[in-house]
């Protein structure tokens, strides 16, 4: 009898505290918190997927798993045809600054170009896949015009403005030659800043970049031929070699950064703002990007 109740007070205790723990998890993988056990060390997965037009998200997973002590080395996912250039620029910042203190591995999906492959640059390895989109190394500068549909309807327009370059880009107007070699002294600084993140990056030459660096697309397969990437493979071979890379035995275990649970106001705030930025850019007709351009796949 006293061993049952013996027994009886180690078991309540130990259910008590079993349960205790998967609730936390539970509650932890719901809220969108971490909610991970890991023994040993793991690869850390960041993606970035589609046009890049913010960074304060993937900024914040970036920090997020260089903090993480469990996180050993992390693997770049990258599926995005590129997209605004402060965006990107902020992205490649702080995965320099990653790979300064872990190492990172870049797995390219169908496409990574332009300021998709602008944030790759920093890794430690790139891996694409052979039919890979990559490369689109340049920037762009877009343009719209409604001079001649204004005419047709018999309206005109008329700018008030404090310099000669305020209303520089107006659909509404031609643009001067002085206003194009300004803007073509903007395009040619963020190239130059594009090009010099590359060569820094893939540890080539600033000319031999610039070789490249027309705006050409290249496949997976190309691009490791020109040193643009490191090795062909798939995702699994990007985090087998994250794996080796931190010295990890066996099959890597993933970690993903928390995602960030957002309220119903908060999501319908955003979405007007976004409406409302690409109505702007549409209206204004001016955009600087690291984009590859009209491309679809």
């Amino acid at each position: 009898m006293k061993n049952k109740w013996l027994w009886l007070w180690i078991a309540v205790p130990l259910c008590m505290i079993l349960l205790f723990t998967v609730s936390v998890y539970v509650a932890s993988v719901l809220l969108g918190e971490k909610g991970r056990f890991v023994t040993g060390g793991g690869v850390g997965l960041l993606e970035v997927r589609g046009p890049i037009l913010e960074s304060q998200e993937t900024i914040r997973q970036i920090r997020e798993l260089k903090e993480d002590g469990n996180v050993k080395a992390v693997v770049l996912r990258v599926e995005s045809p590129g997209g605004g250039v402060g965006p990107s620029q902020e992205i490649y910042e702080e995965i320099k600054k990653l790979a300064g203190k872990k190492k990172v591995v870049v797995s390219m999906g169908s496409v990574a170009a332009s300021g998709g492959y602008y944030i790759a640059a920093p890794a430690s390895v790139i891996y694409a896949n052979p039919g890979t989109i990559t490369g689109s190394i340049g920037v762009l500068m877009k343009f719209a015009t409604m001079e001649g549909l204004m005419g047709k309807i018999g309206v005109k327009a008329h700018t008030l403005k404090s310099g000669e370059f305020k209303d520089v880009g107006s659909p509404v107007r031609p643009m001067t030659d002085k206003e194009r070699a300004m803007l073509q002294g903007v395009i040619d600084s963020t190239y130059g800043q594009f090009v010099k993140a590359v060569a820094e990056g893939r540890k080539l030459p600033v000319d031999d970049v610039k070789t490249l660096a027309d705006g050409r697309i290249y496949t997976g397969e190309q691009a490791h031929a020109l040193k643009l990437v490191d090795r062909l493979g798939n995702l699994e071979d990007a985090v087998a070699e994250a794996g080796r890379l931190a010295g990890i035995k066996g099959e890597p275990q993933l970690i993903r950064p928390s995602k960030k649970k957002k309220l119903l106001l908060d999501m319908l705030v955003e979405e007007s703002a976004g409406k409302i930025g690409n109505l702007v850019t549409r209206e204004s007709g001016f955009s600087v990007n690291y984009e590859l351009d009209g491309f679809v796949r």
